[in-house]
């Protein structure tokens, strides 16, 4: 099987060469543990679970290493620990939110049926390795000590590029350091030396999470969120490593200042040899927000009725993310649910019971086509159709999308009632002869896997399609 996947950085499709094929690495951005995860959070957790998931398959699971980071120091653990927690000092309160938010995290994503990474490094865990970076880059002069902070210059990066050591700083964003002002939120800071400037490590306040600062730093500090990547993945994945992945906002500036800050320190035209980036999730055609009253959390999703006035099974919601391509921008909405429940009760009763197959080429070639799950679940019907069981129960094994139990196949009685209700409003339109929302309403209920038979006595029967 060849592997090709789209580099973010060269804006093509790419045949995958690791580096050492006895030691394939993989770098993904983890959570802020501050709060829920969203199910925007979920998409780049799904996605590259299902990459982690074929590298195995192709070069053995003792040969893969994923490295998922979590970050446990941030303004916004800050924050959220001196709401919550006013009366005890800071730094016990925030130890209180990421660990509670860090288990909710794990918590929920495994009900997506999400393995674990192989390695899950904090933060907190790598000071000294982003101490050492950060006395890299100043040595190097690519950094700079101001009132007690260190700031990355990419002027000074810019000056290498033109000399032919380093990437020129804007590459994987595809922008002029002019077209990146202009477009991106800079703190605009006295001790800068410009405006692109960005923090390395900053001085703690009275009470915040700090350490030992950098050479030249004499008040103690914490780090800057692009450093900790830098550092975490430089340990544990090494200066170069093969892919890189994550949500594609953090592009610019996360990813974009990940390899400024890597490749400065090392000396190297990069930092991983292929970027991927999944697209943007939008909620029932709007983006996602609190003030919209359209902002649903992975736990939500999962353990109440706030999203479709029911909660939902982990592997509808995780083949539901699947039915669009990584890359592509999704639309997450009740309708794409109740399909995705709908198919995976039919494949969960039609492979019960089956033995565990082979995963047919049919799946295996679009899944190594830039992970192109559209097509490997159009081939997952195709396998169903044909009566393939076995085949079938082993392609949903790959993709990590668990069986239904018996009692989630089965139709609730509110599910029940709301389909009885549905045929006594058709059969009412069929009496006042309005063809058009009788023939709306019977589409609407075969959409969602309900077959009607109108009877001749007068009566409606119905059944769920399998």
């Amino acid at each position: 099987m060849t592997l090709k996947l789209h580099d973010t950085l060269t804006r093509t499709k790419r045949e995958f060469v690791p580096i050492d094929a006895s030691n394939v690495r993989l770098y993904v951005c983890g959570p802020t543990v501050y709060d829920f995860a969203h199910i925007g959070n979920a998409r780049p957790v799904i996605v590259f679970d299902v990459l982690f998931r074929v590298l195995r398959r192709l070069y053995g699971e003792e040969h893969v290493i994923y490295v998922r980071n979590i970050t446990d120091v941030d303004d916004k653990i800050n924050e959220r620990a001196a709401r919550d927690f006013p009366a005890l000092p800071l730094n016990e309160a925030i130890r209180l939110v990421t660990e509670t938010t860090a288990k909710q995290f794990h918590d929920d994503i495994g009900a997506l049926g999400c393995l674990e990474p192989s390695i899950e490094p904090r933060a907190t865990e790598h000071i000294s390795e982003m101490r050492d970076l950060i006395e890299r880059l100043i040595r190097g002069g690519f950094a700079y000590v101001a009132q007690d902070h260190a700031l990355f210059s990419p002027t000074a990066m810019d000056r290498a590029a033109r000399e032919g050591v380093l990437p020129r700083y804007g590459t994987l964003a595809n922008r002029s350091l002019d077209e990146m002002l202009a477009g991106a939120r800079v703190d605009v800071a006295p001790y800068k030396r410009d405006p692109m400037d960005f923090v390395l490590w900053k001085p703690s306040k009275e009470g915040e999470p700090a350490w030992a600062s950098p050479a030249g730093i004499v008040a103690k500090g914490r780090p800057g969120w692009h450093i900790e990547c830098s550092a975490m993945s430089w340990k544990h994945l090494g200066e170069v490593f093969d892919i890189h992945g994550g949500g594609i906002d953090l592009v610019f500036p996360h990813h974009e200042n990940e390899i400024a800050q890597s490749c400065s320190a090392f000396g190297h035209h990069q930092m991983a040899n292929y970027w991927m980036h999944n697209g943007f999730l939008q909620v029932e055609g709007q983006k996602m927000s609190k003030s919209l009253g359209n902002f649903v959390t992975i736990n939500e999703l999962l353990s109440t009725d706030k999203f479709g006035a029911r909660h939902w099974a982990g592997p509808v919601l995780r083949l539901a993310m699947l039915a669009t391509h990584y890359r592509q921008p999704i639309d997450w909405t009740v309708a794409g649910l109740k399909e995705a429940e709908r198919v995976l009760r039919d494949w969960s009763a039609f492979v019960d019971g089956a033995a565990q197959g082979d995963v047919p080429q049919a799946v295996i070639e679009p899944l190594a086509d830039d992970l192109n799950t559209p097509k490997v679940l159009a081939n997952m019907h195709a396998l169903r159709k044909a009566g393939r069981a076995s085949e079938l129960r082993a392609s949903l094994g790959l993709l990590g999308v668990d069986l239904l139990a018996k009692r989630e196949i089965e139709l609730s009685e509110g599910e029940i009632g709301d389909i009885e209700l549905r045929i006594a409003e058709r059969n009412a339109a069929r009496v006042r002869s309005d063809w058009k929302e009788a023939d709306r309403i019977r589409d609407w209920l075969l959409a969602i896997g309900v077959q009607l038979k109108d009877n001749k006595d007068g009566t409606t029967s119905w059944e769920v399609k399998r």
